[in-house]
């Protein structure tokens, strides 16, 4: 058999026969316009069975072929038998391989019989930006995220960040919009988490149906009449126009009068 060398986009590829006594090693390259990266499978290894299914391992050998960094490697290995069924499946996968890099890891999966070829895929574009995995909290929970101005889904929610400068805006009915600004470092760690507080509105919160917002002291309601005070100035609204009301909470404290003390009676001379 001659050695095989596949390019796979991150969709599917061919099936290639497996290993023969005179030929154990494949040899896979990846993309195929511009290969970067190049696959070594050794020879499998049957280690066992359970329940049906065989288990298998193998060497496998990495090397990234260009002059830059490939942040992560994922690919999904598939094993076919000689009727080119799908019998098993696993996952290839290292991360931060440098230019010129060379990286031997063991490969083990589990398949209905013995495997006569095998396919591979891409996860994911391992060619882009490094990126880094990590947990936005809010505090209270359930508040919309966008990082850079693009929707990012609710809090709590893991975002892979790429190296460098990212805003945070989060936004929550009933609470003040809260943000910041993150900076990712090359060497930060995935696992980490960034914790946003999102303070109490101190205005009342009237949106129209046009879709505009305004923030003031609603004054009074009525069935046809919003007012509210902006800035000072007072404002009326018909209720027609009104589609939410978000008013703020507010503490009331009432003065009771003071009555005057009795005054004393003077004292009678007798």
């Amino acid at each position: 058999m001659k050695k095989l060398i596949l390019g796979i986009l991150a969709l599917w590829c061919g099936c290639v026969p497996m290993f023969s006594k005179s030929e154990p090693a494949i040899t896979l390259t990846w993309p195929p316009d511009k290969p970067a990266l190049k696959v070594t499978f050794e020879k499998f290894r049957a280690q066992g069975s359970y329940e049906g299914q065989q288990s298998f391992l193998a060497e496998v050998t990495l090397q990234n072929i260009t002059n830059k960094p490939i942040p992560r490697v994922a690919f999904t290995v598939y094993m076919f038998d000689k009727a080119k069924a799908r019998i098993g499946q696993g996952l290839l996968q290292v991360s931060d391989l440098d230019p010129g890099q060379l990286v031997k890891t063991q490969f083990s999966f589990y398949a209905m019989g013995i495997p006569a070829s095998l396919a591979i895929s891409a996860k994911t574009d391992m060619l882009g930006p490094k990126t880094i995995p990590l947990k936005v909290i809010s505090v209270p929970s359930g508040a919309s995220l966008k990082v850079d101005g693009v929707d990012a889904g609710m809090t709590p929610v893991v975002v892979r960040f790429t190296v460098g400068t990212h805003q945070l805006k989060l936004v929550k009915e009933g609470y003040a919009p809260g943000g910041t600004s993150l900076d990712v470092a090359a060497d930060e760690l995935p696992g980490g988490s960034v914790s946003i507080e999102l303070g109490g509105l101190s205005q009342d919160t009237i949106e129209l149906r046009d879709g505009s917002v305004i923030e003031g002291d609603v004054i009074s309601m009525s069935l046809t009449q919003v007012n509210v005070r902006v800035d000072g100035k007072d404002q009326t609204y018909d209720r027609n126009m009104v589609k939410k009301l978000i008013l703020v909470q507010r503490e009331v404290s009432i003065s009771q009068p003071v009555s005057p003390a009795p005054a004393a009676e003077k004292p009678r001379r007798p």
